[in-house]
């Protein structure tokens, strides 16, 4: 059977023009890094500004009476409570409490809650939250609709010129908002990139025009997937399908912070049984980060071992910092394990490399909150 087609982006013959090498991600041809490279791309979006192409992911409204009591079923975090202009990150939860997906949802305005998932999940997700909707609540997916990530400390600057009342948002503020000479946006400062920065949805129509329009400003410049995903790993932020997937709780995640208290009181979230427990007591792993000493990058499936060499966990994400200069990785191990300061090993190539674990962000988070 031949592979599917892939799908593109309504920016895929920008990233052409500007000499982006492609690959598949999540379906779709998408631009892994640009002539400058990983390591440059990096570097900029912690200098300056980076802007990513994230038009994969999946984008959607979540209307009507009851709709917060609808997403409550599915995740564990308290949305009835969630004011307008606010916006916070949950996980998608099956029955036994583990993750189906990480998502971001806000209120940029009154209409409901408006949802931004990955995008290699975004039809599993769409059709898990469907089945599951009460009657006068309707999920609309918002497939014309392009998403740009602009990251870096110079991100402010650049949006303020173009979107009136963008700079005055704070970290996980979310607004509809008109720019670039009236267009219809919603707006976020968040990102995947442990920077200052903002999420941009507009309609695919005008994105080949924005995205010209951002790159114009000489403290702007294209980052591909590859920059996104060292800078995300720097940042200690899980990747779905990789250090979260179905088997694994919010609580061995480390992301516990997306149970809401009222809903550990009340019990009533997908899981909660086991998640409830793992909160009261210890889990059986724990994500753990590491250093790595010596030898070269320790990649997903890299396994863990103990002072005695026994194995005792598994890299899910690791690669080569640009920011500290050496190798870091993310994984899972039993909790006793993974106290900052401990010495231990991974398996590279047959060969046993010294590891030493450390605390999560491996780079301080450089978000814009509020005072």
């Amino acid at each position: 059977m031949s592979e599917p087609e892939l799908k593109r982006t309504p920016l895929h013959a920008a990233h052409l023009a500007a000499g982006a090498r492609m690959a598949g991600f999540a379906g779709y041809d998408m631009p892994i890094q640009y002539p400058d490279g990983v390591m440059k791309e990096h570097a900029w979006t912690r200098d300056s500004a980076g802007l990513f192409d994230v038009s994969h992911m999946g984008q959607a409204w979540l209307t009507g009476e009851g709709w917060a009591g609808a997403f409550e079923a599915v995740v564990p975090g308290d949305f009835a409570a969630l004011k307008p202009g606010r916006q916070k990150y949950s996980v998608l939860l099956n029955d036994a409490g583990g993750i189906l997906d990480d998502l971001m949802a806000a209120r940029p305005d009154d209409r409901g809650l408006f949802l931004v998932v990955n995008g290699a999940c975004k039809d599993d997700d769409f059709r898990f939250l469907e089945a599951r909707l009460p009657s006068g609540v309707k999920l609309e997916r918002l497939d014309d609709r392009a998403l740009l990530a602009l990251q870096g400390p110079q991100a402010a600057a650049v949006l303020a010129a173009h979107v009136p009342g963008a700079a005055d948002l704070a970290f996980m503020d979310s607004a509809a908002l008109a720019g670039f000479g009236g267009v219809d946006l919603i707006v976020s400062r968040s990102g995947y990139t442990g920077e200052d920065g903002f999420e941009i949805s507009l309609p695919d129509s005008e994105a080949p025009r924005v995205w010209d329009l951002l790159l114009a400003d000489a403290r702007v410049r294209p980052i591909g997937l590859g920059a996104r995903d060292s800078l995300r790993l720097e940042a200690g932020l899980p990747l779905c399908g990789h250090d979260v997937d179905p088997s694994v709780s919010p609580v061995e995640a480390g992301l516990a912070f997306s149970v809401s208290p009222s809903r550990r009181r009340r019990g009533d979230f997908p899981g909660a049984a086991r998640i409830l427990a793992e909160l009261s007591g210890a889990p059986s792993r724990a994500r753990i980060a590491l250093k790595v000493l010596e030898g070269a990058p320790a990649r997903e499936g890299a396994v863990i071992v103990d002072a005695a060499g026994a194995e005792v966990g598994v890299v899910t994400s690791g690669g080569f910092s640009p920011t500290l200069g050496h190798p870091i990785a993310i994984g899972f191990a039993p909790p006793a394990l993974c106290a900052p300061g401990q010495r231990l090993g991974v398996v590279v190539r047959g060969r046993t490399w010294p590891v030493e674990t450390t605390d999560l962000p491996f780079v301080p988070h450089r978000y814009v909150r509020r005072p």
